[in-house]
């Protein structure tokens, strides 16, 4: 099986446009306080990197990368910290930054679990959401783009770990 880019759904500037839009309200809204970006890795350091770049010296940045698999194969039903906050997220204002909001059944757990931590707020900061997919409600504070339910890569998200870096989003399309 190969995958080849089609469509492109969402060009560079289109995103350069978004990300310094959201920069934009983000800084705004979190203007004195004690902000925390956090990554959801893989899919969205390169979507976090951006958005910090275009926030200047505001927020401290963290990652954090979760697993819903049992096995690899099959959703546990509960979510795995494969690597945790490496600061402190008590009464700190936690933002997720998400590259895709789709079903919302793990950003929904995450949210409840990071609340455990302690934090003054929990908000999320997406740069797509397949609203058509959502299984479970899930409030985004700060949204790029809302697409059809079509499997795209580029600016972070990957098929197969390839074309994460592709400067632009795209429909993946199956050869073969």
């Amino acid at each position: 099986m190969s995958y080849e880019i089609g469509e492109v759904l969402i060009t560079e500037d289109e995103i350069k446009a978004k990300v310094a839009e959201i920069a934009k309200a983000v800084s705004r809204d979190y203007k004195g306080k004690n902000l925390l970006l956090t990554g959801v890795l893989k899919g969205a350091f390169v979507f976090l990197s951006d958005l910090s770049r275009a926030m200047g010296a505001e927020a401290q940045v963290d990652f954090i990368k979760i697993s819903t698999y049992k096995d690899g194969t099959r959703p546990s039903g509960e979510i795995r910290f494969d690597l945790d906050f490496s600061s402190d997220v008590h009464g700190r204002h936690v933002l997720l930054v998400e590259d895709i909001v789709d079903t919302g059944r793990t950003l929904s757990h995450l949210v409840k679990e990071i609340k455990k931590k302690g934090p003054a707020s929990v908000k999320i900061c997406a740069l797509l959401d397949k609203p058509s997919r959502r299984e479970a409600e899930v409030e985004v504070a700060y949204l790029g783009f809302s697409i059809p339910d079509r499997f795209v890569v580029g600016y972070g998200l990957d098929c197969a770990e390839k074309f994460r870096c592709l400067p632009y989003i795209a429909v993946v399309e199956e050869r073969g």
